[in-house]
């Protein structure tokens, strides 16, 4: 799925929520549930963009980041480092070391999904709009998710 989002996350229930809502917004999901398995992902097929646990087994989200930014084919793919940890300076780590974007647990839905489109320049999934190039949303409701 080359016009997907890569969920980096080893806890089965933050995976699925994050697929859940990402799903509600439109958007094809691919999971990954180490580093190792998310680099051998993103390596196979860039993704839209990643979203990346800092605590993973196998490789964790800090050299999983390294991996990519490394590599001339991954570099570009834009990247938000997933925490539960979220201390003082936390946040400008992340972006310092080379994320995109930071997103901190507890989230709400509403605020990943504009995170997400903010990040994917304001267009919709590929397949929301009806013509496939996400340029051109056609106007929709918000989900339930995103009413929250």
């Amino acid at each position: 799925m080359p016009n997907s989002i890569l969920i980096a996350e080893d806890f089965d229930d933050n995976r699925e929520l994050l697929r859940m809502i990402l799903e509600s917004g439109g958007y094809s999901i691919r999971e990954a549930r180490d580093g190792r398995e998310a680099l051998a992902s993103v390596r196979a097929q860039p993704p839209l963009l990643a979203i990346i646990d800092l605590s993973m087994p196998a490789l964790d989200g800090w050299s999983l980041l390294r991996e990519l930014r490394a590599d001339e084919r991954t570099r570009a793919v834009p990247c938000v480092a997933l925490t539960a940890f979220a201390g003082e300076g936390d946040r400008q780590r992340a972006l310092e070391a080379g994320f995109d974007a930071y997103l901190s647990k507890p989230y709400r839905a509403k605020e990943l999904l504009e995170l997400v489109r903010d990040m994917l320049g304001r267009r919709t999934p590929p397949a929301a709009d009806g013509d496939g190039d996400g340029a051109h949303p056609k106007p929709r409701e918000a989900t339930p998710l995103e009413r929250e």
